[in-house]
C-alpha cells in the first residue's frame, strides 16, 4: 500500500477520467477506465435527489445499526463521544459565539448526511452498509434530532418530503462579485509587516479524540453496581384513635395508582425509553451502569442511589431537597442541562410535551 493513496487515485483519476486517451498515452498514466470503474465511483447524491438509489429504511432498524457501527464514536444518540462528530443537538445555537452544527441544527439538505454515509462510513469499512440500511441510519439520525417520529421509514420516495431545520438559513455565494477583486492586487511576498504579533490563539484545544472504545467500555463496567435497593422500614403502628380510617388507606391509594396509568402512554414510553437504555435500566434485576437504574424513581432525592457515582451538581441538588416527581421530572427531560448544571446526563431532552408525559407514565409503571 503506497503511503500516498490520493495521489494514486489523482492520478488514475487524471489518466482515466480526466484525460483523454492519447494524453493518457503521452504521460504513460495507465488506461481510460472502464464503465463499471467509473460507475463505482459515481456516487454522489444531489440535493434535488438526483441519484439517489430506491430503498427504504426504518428509524427502529437505523437505531439496531448506529448503535452498531456508529455509536462507538458518535454517541448512542448520535450526541458525540468525547470530540468525535456531534451528529444531534444543537438547536437555536447558530447565533452563538461557539455554534454546536449538527445534521439537525446547521445542514440545509438530507442528501448530505445520505451522500456521505453511503460514501465514507463505517469509519474503517466504508461503502460496506447497504442502501436499505444506509437509508435506515439516516432516518435514526434524523429521529435523534426530533425531525421525525419513531415509526417514521425513510425512503427514495419521500426523502424530498423531510424539512431540514436549517434549509432557509444559508444566503448565496456572492464572494466573486463583492470580495474577489479586493484580492486581485499584486501579492505582497516579503517584508510585508515591520513586525508580526500573536494577536489571539485558539480557545478550543482539545480537538483531537484520544478516548479510545476500550476505555469507554472500562469506565461504564467501573460504574456499574448492583442494585442498591432501599432499605427496609418498620411499619408505622396505626393509632388507636383511627384503626380503621389509617388500615385500609395504603391499599387504597395503591389500587388507584395502578388504575390511573395510561396503558398507550406507558407504551408509548417504553418506545422513548430506547433513548435511554445505553445508559439507564428498568425493571427486574436493573442495575445501575453509565446511569443509575430508574426503578423506584418517582418519590426518591435526587442522587440517591447509595454508591452510585453521580455528578456532585446532582448530589447538591438532593441535599437540597430536590425530589422526583412528575414536575421535576418534567423539567429535567426537557432540559437536563439547564436544570442542573454540570449534570453527567449527556442526552439534549425530549422537545414535545407528549414524548415528556410517557417517559414520565412509563418510570411510574416501575414502582414498588
Amino acid at each position: 500500500m503506497s503511503k500516498y493513496p490520493n495521489l494514486l487515485i489523482g492520478a488514475a483519476l487524471a489518466a482515466g477520467l480526466g484525460a483523454t486517451p492519447a494524453l493518457a498515452e503521452k504521460l504513460g498514466l495507465g488506461r481510460p477506465a472502464l464503465p463499471d470503474e467509473i460507475a463505482a465511483w459515481n456516487l454522489d447524491v444531489s440535493p434535488d435527489g438526483t441519484g439517489l438509489p430506491a430503498g427504504s429504511g426504518s428509524v427502529e432498524d437505523g437505531e439496531t445499526l448506529f448503535s452498531d457501527y456508529c455509536a462507538v464514536c458518535h454517541g448512542e444518540f448520535a450526541e458525540g463521544v468525547d470530540n468525535w462528530p456531534k451528529l444531534s443537538g444543537g438547536e437555536d445555537t447558530l447565533d452563538h459565539e461557539d455554534p454546536l452544527k449538527t445534521v439537525g441544527s446547521y445542514w440545509p439538505y438530507l442528501s448530505t448526511a445520505w451522500d456521505y454515509i453511503h460514501r465514507s462510513m463505517p469509519f474503517g469499512n466504508a461503502q460496506s452498509l447497504e442502501v436499505d440500511e444506509v437509508y435506515a441510519v439516516v432516518a435514526y439520525i434524523l429521529y435523534s434530532n426530533d425531525m421525525v417520529e419513531d415509526d417514521f421509514v425513510l425512503s427514495n420516495e419521500n426523502f424530498l418530503d423531510v424539512e431540514m431545520t436549517n434549509t432557509n438559513g444559508f444566503i448565496v455565494d456572492d464572494r466573486a462579485e463583492t470580495e474577489y477583486a479586493q484580492f486581485s492586487q499584486e501579492v505582497c511576498m516579503a517584508d510585508c509587516k515591520d513586525t508580526v504579533e500573536i494577536t489571539m490563539r485558539a480557545a478550543v484545544l482539545d480537538v483531537t479524540p484520544e478516548e479510545t472504545r476500550a476505555r469507554q467500555i472500562q469506565e461504564m463496567v467501573e460504574a456499574t453496581n448492583p442494585r442498591a435497593r432501599p432499605a427496609a422500614t418498620p411499619e408505622t403502628p396505626a393509632t388507636p384513635a383511627a384503626p380503621v380510617a389509617l388500615e385500609p388507606a395504603a391499599p387504597a391509594a395503591v389500587v388507584e395508582e395502578t388504575v390511573a396509568l395510561d396503558p398507550e402512554l406507558v407504551a408509548k414510553g417504553e418506545k422513548l425509553f430506547k433513548k435511554c437504555k445505553a445508559c439507564h435500566q428498568v425493571g427486574d434485576g436493573a442495575t445501575n451502569r453509565t446511569g443509575p437504574h430508574l426503578n423506584d424513581v418517582m418519590g426518591r432525592a435526587a442522587g440517591g442511589i447509595e454508591g452510585f457515582r453521580y455528578s456532585k451538581p446532582m448530589i447538591a441538588a438532593g441535599e437540597d431537597g430536590l425530589l422526583w416527581d412528575e414536575a421535576s421530572l418534567a423539567e429535567f427531560l426537557t432540559k437536563p442541562r439547564a436544570m442542573i448544571k454540570g449534570t453527567k446526563m449527556s442526552f439534549a431532552g425530549f422537545k414535545k410535551e407528549k414524548d415528556i408525559n410517557a417517559m414520565i407514565e412509563y418510570l411510574k409503571s416501575f414502582a414498588q
